[in-house]
Order: structure tokens, then C-alpha cells, then sequence
């Protein structure tokens, strides 16, 4: 992790509530180059923590700074900062090239032109730039939105959920070019809900739940954090008793119950026990109908990253 002194972006016991709700609660990290994930639910506070950071909004307690800068009362941090919202942000009367250009002279960018053409070539929009935008697709217009961001070389890019609404091919190539803009020296800070999307681009992810930071790490920490932890399992079929058992004497699992003529087992590692059970099943003549976990809600969730948070590079 950078240090504060080297930070491009800086939460420093953030919360923020609305009326009676917490949307962000206590959040402590500094971030420098490269790409960060930030992974969470709908409704986790994600959005919240980066409207903070673009100094759309005031924290109710706590120190935001963005290139060293409060970016809520501070104007100069727009100067290095570039934002895709969530959310619509485009116009469909106007082409993408006039759009982005707009921009571009409201940063004061010194070419607006010569910068408009390279963000929407780096976006993939070169052919369509002359299109009126209300003929786009969604992942088309993300795309003008991540154009807007980037027409002027913005050190630091909040970016909320930018692969919505993308087909797999558009997915990869931006993917590839938020990597890019990583590697060139920017901090990139990438909200998204779906772990598999964010491991692909991000070398270190911040895990929000409820508001709250309770892991941060490489992906492949968060993968296993989130994925191979105790989980209970009911398993449907014929002749699954001998299954079971066959799971209790491996050590796969540590209890099983009987319950309406299914079977209900206590699994310490979930992906030890997903890879043991077909082997298992067909060893014992079990026949599989039905395997579905039990208790699988946020809560369960939270509780286990609250435990296990403090072992994952914190």
C-alpha cells in the first residue's frame, strides 16, 4: 500500500450519512498509480465513496483529499480528475465529438480538438465520433462518457460501474485500456458488484459492505476470501446419506444433518468440498438432484469479512 505522504487519494475516517442512514461508515485507505477495485453490492456505499471523492458530496465526518487537494471545496482538483458517473451523463441531441469537446474547453484544455480526437481514438469511437449519441448502444455511450474523462489527462480517474451495459468484446478492450492507463502512472479507482470483472483489471480491491471497508488485497486473496470460506450445503438426490458420510470421513465436512429426506453438511472450505463432491457421488452411487447452499445472505457474508478482513493485506 502507498503511503499517506505518496497517496494520490486519500480517506481518512470517512463516514457519510443521510438523515438516519450510513451509507459510509468510518473508511480509512490512501491509494496511488495503478488500478484499484472497488468491489461491493448494490447499495454498499460505492457510489457514495466516490461521489466523496469528486467532491459531489461533504463527508459528515472524517478528510478527503484528492491530489492533495479537498475536492469538495477546492476547485483545482478538477484539473487532475476525471469521473464517469453512474447513471445517463450524455446528450443525445449532440455527436460524441461534441460532447467530449465540451468538455475539453471547460477543463481549458490548451488543443480541445487535437485532445478530443485522441480520447474517443483510445475509447474506440473514432468512426462514430460525428454520430448523434441517441443512436448509440449503452456501452457506446459509457464509452463517450469515459472519453469526457479522459480529454484531459486526468492523473486520477473514479470510474462507477464503467463495463455496464458493454458486450463481452467492448468488456475486453476496455478493460485493456483502463490497464493501460494504470500502467501509465494514474491512480484508477473502478467501482464494480461482479469480482470476476474486477480481478481482470485491478491489483489491489477494497471490499465495501454495508457501508463499511472490511478487506482489502490482491484479487486473488479477495477471491479466496469471499469464495473458498465455511459454507453449509444441502444436498438433494438419491442415496446421498452415503455421500455424506463418504464427505465426513475425508474431513470435507464437520457435521451432517438429515432434513426432509435431504442431507445438510458443514463444509470449513466450500471449493474443497465443490471439487470432492462428483468424484464422491459416483464412488457412492449417488445421484445428485439438487445442491444449493444454506444461509447464503449479505449478512452471513458481512459477518465472515468482518472476521476474516484483518489477515487479508490490512
Amino acid at each position: 500500500m502507498s503511503g499517506k505522504d505518496a497517496a494520490t487519494v486519500v480517506l481518512d475516517g470517512v463516514s457519510r450519512w443521510f438523515g438516519d442512514t450510513v451509507a459510509l461508515s468510518d473508511v480509512s485507505v490512501d491509494l496511488g498509480p495503478g488500478v484499484t477495485g472497488l468491489l461491493g453490492h448494490n447499495g454498499a456505499g460505492k457510489s457514495t465513496a466516490l461521489a466523496l471523492l469528486a467532491g459531489a458530496l461533504r463527508p459528515s465526518q472524517g478528510r478527503v483529499r484528492v491530489l492533495g487537494l479537498d475536492p469538495h471545496a477546492d476547485r483545482r482538483v478538477h484539473r487532475g480528475l476525471g469521473v464517469v458517473a453512474d447513471g445517463e451523463g450524455t446528450w443525445g441531441h449532440a455527436s460524441a465529438r461534441t460532447q467530449v469537446e465540451f468538455l475539453a474547453r471547460q477543463r481549458g484544455v490548451r488543443d480541445p480538438r487535437g485532445a478530443t480526437d485522441e480520447a474517443l481514438r483510445r475509447v474506440g469511437l473514432t468512426e462514430a465520433a460525428d454520430r448523434k449519441v441517441a443512436g448509440f448502444s449503452k456501452g457506446m455511450r459509457q464509452r463517450v462518457k469515459l472519453a469526457q474523462a479522459l480529454v484531459h489527462d486526468p492523473q486520477v480517474l473514479l470510474l462507477d460501474e464503467p463495463l455496464n451495459g458493454l458486450d463481452p468484446a467492448q468488456r475486453r478492450t476496455d478493460v485493456e485500456l483502463l490497464v493501460a492507463l494504470g500502467a501509465e502512472g494514474r491512480t484508477v479507482l473502478v467501482s464494480s458488484h461482479v469480482l470476476a470483472e474486477v480481478e481482470r483489471m485491478a491489483e489491489r480491491v477494497l471490499v465495501v459492505v454495508n457501508g463499511r471497508l472490511v478487506a482489502e488485497g490482491e484479487p486473488a486473496a479477495i477471491r479466496d476470501l469471499l469464495v473458498d470460506r465455511p459454507r453449509t450445503v444441502r444436498l438433494e438426490g438419491v442415496r446421498v446419506a452415503e455421500l455424506a458420510g463418504a464427505l465426513l470421513s475425508a474431513g470435507l465436512v464437520d457435521a451432517v444433518q438429515r432434513h426432509d429426506g435431504a442431507v445438510v453438511v458443514e463444509a470449513p472450505r466450500a471449493v474443497s468440498l465443490a471439487e470432492a463432491i462428483p468424484a464422491l457421488a459416483a464412488q457412492n452411487g449417488t445421484t445428485l438432484r439438487r445442491v444449493e447452499p444454506v444461509g447464503e445472505d449479505l449478512e452471513s457474508t458481512f459477518a465472515h469479512l468482518v472476521r476474516a478482513a484483518r489477515g487479508v493485506g490490512r
